[in-house]
């Protein structure tokens, strides 16, 4: 069966919905953010000219892939619990909506302002890098090869990191202890970013295509097995 487009952005526009209204949700977004950007950001800005070079043995940029690895899961943490513990996920699983329907509405309403924020947070840290860093500096961290490896790593990291969540989330009770693991889940993929970035792992194409594909294979493989570990009568009945 395919899946319904019309059932699927009901869900999508629901979850966004409460997120709006969940001062938590909204808090997450604008923290982690705000707390990722400013290393990377205070350790360009502090850069003098004579250091620009050493920029290209490293990426500081690479770091910023921490909003995409970390504020996903958090927020998609909660939207299995959350709904449960508010009461509000019976009346949905009793609609003739299918599983993989109402997790897809649920994953995109989780990673389209995920990658807004973390769009956001790149345009702020490249424009102050424009602005205040030293123009060597600049030129060296605002290279078209690193621009388009975040452009294209955001949403596959995102996607990943969404699966993992949503897959805690419907099995956990409480919602903080849900994003808690939800949090810790993308720490590898910032300690890889790290590593990266100090040049401690050296970045080449092999290597990011190698990571994109695991990535695109990785969101594939996480709707269709999240979907197959969803319990509907569990969440129903509530059942440990």
């Amino acid at each position: 069966m395919s899946v319904s487009a019309t059932r699927v952005r009901a869900i999508y526009r629901k979850e966004l919905r409460e997120y709006r209204r969940n001062g938590a949700i909204v808090a997450t977004i604008a923290v982690i953010p705000s707390a990722i950007v400013i290393f990377p950001l205070l350790e360009v800005l502090a850069l003098p000219a004579s250091a620009a070079s050493t920029l290209l043995n490293g990426d500081p940029l690479v770091i910023l892939l921490g909003v995409p690895a970390i504020v996903p899961s958090v927020v998609a943490a909660y939207a299995v619990v959350g709904e449960r513990q508010q009461g509000t996920l019976e009346p949905v699983l009793t609609t003739p909506i299918r599983r993989d329907e109402l997790l897809l509405g649920k994953a995109l309403a989780a990673l389209f302002p995920s990658l807004a924020v973390a769009y956001a947070v790149y345009a702020f840290f490249l424009a102050c890098t424009e602005l205040f860093a030293q123009p060597a500096v600049a030129s060296a961290v605002l290279q078209g090869r690193y621009l388009l490896a975040q452009l294209m790593f955001t949403p596959l990291l995102a996607g990943w990191s969404i699966w993992v969540g949503i897959a805690i989330s419907t099995r956990s009770s409480d919602i903080r202890v849900a994003q808690q693991f939800g949090a810790l889940a993308g720490l590898p993929a910032i300690l890889v970013a790290y590593l990266i970035a100090f040049n401690v792992i050296h970045a080449t194409l092999g290597l990011a295509v190698g990571l994109a594909a695991a990535l695109l294979v990785l969101d594939g493989l996480g709707w269709r097995l999240v979907s197959a570990l969803f319990d509907r009568e569990h969440l129903i009945t509530g059942s440990r």
